[in-house]
């Protein structure tokens, strides 16, 4: 018999024999076309409209040049996708077959052989359809048929009596960035984004397996598993949890049933920097004479997760407590990582969760106006102790609120959370994304000439979903542990006072407000979840932009078109007068941008850090990309390190010295983030010139002081650091050392901006140790040192000091790469 029959064979006999069974359909021969149109075309699934168009070049890539424009035409239009499938009568004998939408975006009619079986509103939710009564013996046609999303919006918008802001995204329930951001291009899909099944099951299904955590201690844990399961008819089967088995008692249709289960000794999940996340898997089976019904495994997380918030004298905390213990958050934004969902790899999100660790992260906010993830984004924050800060998918405008949009958000809402709740990374839900703050501080009340009615009617609508179907949906669906709700990130706005007293807060005085760097040492709130400045991308990902030969000039039409804020340049270019020189060479525009974005956020993250425990997390804007562009983030489209992740990661380690001036005056700080605490240690101040010449060694002494939390070390009038010497020609060493001399943390602090300083030239030398390690080596002081070369370079934009070395890894071999400094750009 052929290999390939006989595997399809024992296949239908699995499934025939199996009391539950799944078969992909996704796998099946897919076509789609333009709704007008009566040619049919390849298609994926999972896939988009727009990357089928372009796999049958239909359309030219919409990242490339400036064809974002060429493809705007796709949203108006309506598609059609269908696809041809084979049953067979054994499969037709299983008494129940679910046809399983696990994403469909958004407006569609759902038909199998010619009839209407279903119409979807909502790219967040799960639809399953009872299909057996609707299926034949032999071919089947499966056709879905996508309204356009923005045309279905406008409808939608014409039935409230005033302008919605955002109009019409705000009334589709599908992921809002793809309308255009500041950050991405506008690009409104339609298709079938996720997986498609056909589930073949017998007397019992499964529906989901909550775990809830009721007691831990060191020596147990005391855990509720918790199971929906819909019974065909009433009668006695078998529960088997990690192979402890009990009998139970179903009746007909649906069960809740709760058993007890208990973990001796356990290992608690840590968050990054504190410990191992430690995982365990809890296997949970149905079984009816000893044959087992149904089956699926869970893997949990053992800890506590606290948002602690009191009144204090300054106005009220927020922070975290993990495990009983405080933890300081160190993190950033998350937003889709790209504007075609279906192409993120498992590859991609591992990568960039690992990156987030690496970087000393412990905390990512998925930001409200994207998707909720891929399950691989859970298991990968899960593997790595970060914590997740999930938005549900609301982002920076008004919604409404009538009869069928509260029961779509309240399904959307209990399919997430039935998802999600099990993972131990997940700490917190939040409501939205900046709509409290929309409706207060942006003026569009004022802008659309809105009635004393129509505001009231907005408030209204704000407060019966974020304070009302969500956080009510969070408490029926979810396990008691699993409900820490936070109605909108921010908080309030970044405009009023108590913005920095109480809450969490999303500081935009620079950017937007166009304020100098150093107003973050003066706005500290008690929790940064959002603040943020643009960098350009790597020269890579910048040449990546273009189809053709890269023209790598700031005036090039596709450069412009990958900057999506309407002032972008004009602010980036505000500020790097203030700090830096303005180049005219491309390349060195692209790496001092870079720099300009990682000196803002490095002194936003110190001014925040030296704030502890007033200040308890800062969560910068933003992590990635969706596209190649010109942005917020700190790592790019293709995955490449800009200047501020590597920043970043020094930033973010858990034990570092700050310095701080006011008023000719230096203030030190040593913040340790970790639970141990480091005895007896002792602050060392080194001044040297540029050069190497060595200005001043100060070691304070020895005063039993520990360092557990935060520790302001004794200040020092600058005069009496440097004397006579000139502050442009000088920098400081700081050193912590603990008992048997070892250094806890080390920094370089400059007294003057990058402008203002006097480098002189670097001889730098680079030693090939490796195919993959390079040694690198100056004379004199080589300032934010830039690596350029096809690999991922371990340290890079980095401070190398006079008469010292550093090695360096590679990811991978490079023949030939460059180096430049900052000297090269300010002279």
């Amino acid at each position: 018999m052929n290999k390939t029959i006989l595997f399809a064979f024992l296949f239908l006999q699995i499934l025939i024999n199996a009391q539950f069974s799944e078969r992909n359909l996704s796998s099946e021969k897919w076509t789609f076309k333009n709704a007008k149109e009566n040619n049919w075309l390849t298609a994926s699934v999972p896939g988009t409209v727009h990357l089928d168009l372009m796999d049958n070049k239909v359309i030219p890539d919409p990242f490339k040049d400036e064809n974002e424009k060429k493809v705007l035409w796709i949203e108006n239009e309506d598609w059609d996708y269908q696809t041809s499938f084979k049953v067979s009568s054994k499969e037709l004998e299983n008494q129940n077959i679910d046809l399983v939408f696990y994403g469909l975006d958004t407006f569609s009619e759902i038909y199998l052989n010619g009839k209407l079986l279903k119409k979807t509103d909502n790219m967040f939710r799960k639809w399953t359809i009872s299909v057996k009564q609707n299926l034949k013996t032999g071919d089947n046609i499966l056709q879905i048929k996508f309204k356009s999303s923005v045309n279905v919006g406008k409808e939608l918008a014409k039935k409230v009596s005033f302008t919605m802001p955002e109009s019409p995204r705000s009334f589709v329930r599908k992921a809002q960035y793809q309308f255009g951001w500041d950050w991405g291009p506008r690009l409104v899909t339609a298709g079938i984004w996720k997986d498609v099944t056909l589930n073949f099951w017998n007397q019992v299904k499964l529906e989901n397996v909550k775990i809830e955590q009721k007691a831990l201690t060191k020596q147990k844990a005391d855990l509720n598993i918790h199971a929906e399961i819909f019974a065909e008819k009433g009668g006695n089967f078998k529960v088997s949890i990690n192979n402890q088995s009990q009998n139970i008692s179903l009746k007909q249709g649906l069960n809740t049933i709760s058993i007890p289960y208990q973990i001796k000794n356990p290992k608690l999940w840590q968050p990054s920097g504190w410990g191992d996340p430690n995982l365990y898997d809890i296997k949970f089976s149905l079984q009816k004479d000893s044959k087992i019904l149904a089956e699926k495994t869970e893997r949990i997380g053992l800890r506590t997760v606290e948002l602690i918030q009191e009144k204090d004298s300054k106005g009220k905390s927020f922070y975290f407590k993990i495990n009983g213990n405080p933890l300081y958050i160190k993190g950033t934004n998350w937003i889709p990582s790209d504007s075609f969902t279906p192409r993120i790899s498992k590859e991609k999100y591992q990568k960039l969760i690992k990156d987030s660790k690496e970087a000393n992260m412990n905390m990512i906010r998925v930001w409200g106006g994207g998707i909720y993830e891929n399950d691989e984004f859970y298991r990968a924050c899960d593997e790595n102790g970060i914590l997740v800060w999930q938005d549900f998918m609301f982002a920076g405008s008004f919604y409404p609120a009538d009869e069928n949009f509260q029961q779509n958000v309240e399904f959307e809402v209990k399919d997430q959370v039935e998802r999600l709740q099990n993972h131990p990374s997940l700490a917190l839900w939040c409501g939205n994304n900046e709509v409290d703050e929309a409706i207060v501080n942006w003026g569009y009340q004022k802008q659309f000439k809105y009635s004393k009615e129509d505001s009231l009617q907005v408030w209204k609508d704000y407060k019966n979903i974020f304070h009302e179907v969500i956080p009510n949906a969070i408490k029926k669906y979810a396990t008691s542990d699993k409900t820490i709700y936070w109605p909108s990130s921010p908080s309030i706005g970044w405009g009023h006072k108590e913005s920095l007293t109480e809450g969490d807060s999303h500081y935009w005085g620079v950017w937007w407000g166009e304020q100098p760097f150093e107003i973050f040492n003066e706005k500290v709130g008690r929790f940064m979840s959002e603040y943020g400045f643009q960098g350009m991308p790597t020269l890579e990902t910048t040449k990546a932009m273009f189809s053709g030969t890269p023209d790598l000039n700031l005036q090039n039409g596709t450069i412009k078109a990958h900057e999506k804020h309407a002032r972008g340049w004009e602010i980036i270019d505000t500020y790097m007068k203030r700090d830096y020189k303005i180049p005219t060479d491309f390349v060195k525009y692209n790496y001092i941008s870079q720099l300009l974005q990682a000196r803002g956020m490095q002194i936003a993250i110190e001014a925040h850090r030296r704030a502890k425990p007033y200040n308890m997390g800062t969560l910068y804007w933003q992590l990635n990309d969706c596209w190649p562009v010109v942005s917020w983030s700190s790592i790019d489209y293709l995955g490449n390190w800009k200047a501020l992740h590597y920043q970043i990661k020094r930033s973010f380690e858990n034990q570092v010295i700050l310095a701080e001036e006011k008023d000719g005056i230096l203030n030190f700080y040593a913040v340790n983030d970790e639970l141990k605490k480091f005895e007896d240690v002792q602050l060392e101040l080194e001044v040297n010139k540029f050069d190497g010449e060595n200005i001043l060694t100060s070691v304070s002494v020895r005063n039993g002081k520990s360092l557990e939390g935060i520790l302001q070390f004794d200040p020092v009038r600058i005069n009496e650091l440097i004397g006579n010497s000139d502050k442009n020609e000088v920098f400081l060493n700081l050193i912590v050392r603990g008992k048997n001399e070892k250094i806890i943390a080390e920094n370089n602090y400059f007294f003057a901006k990058p402008k203002d300083l006097k480098l002189p030239k670097p001889t730098i030398k680079i030693k090939k140790i490796s195919s993959t390690e390079i040694e690198i080596s100056t004379d004199v002081l080589a300032k934010d040192v830039y690596l350029i070369g096809d690999t991922h370079f371990s340290d890079n934009f980095f401070d190398l000091l006079p008469k010292t070395s550093k090695k360096i890894k590679l990811s991978k071999p490079l023949g030939k790469f460059e180096v430049m400094s900052l000297w090269d750009v300010m002279n």
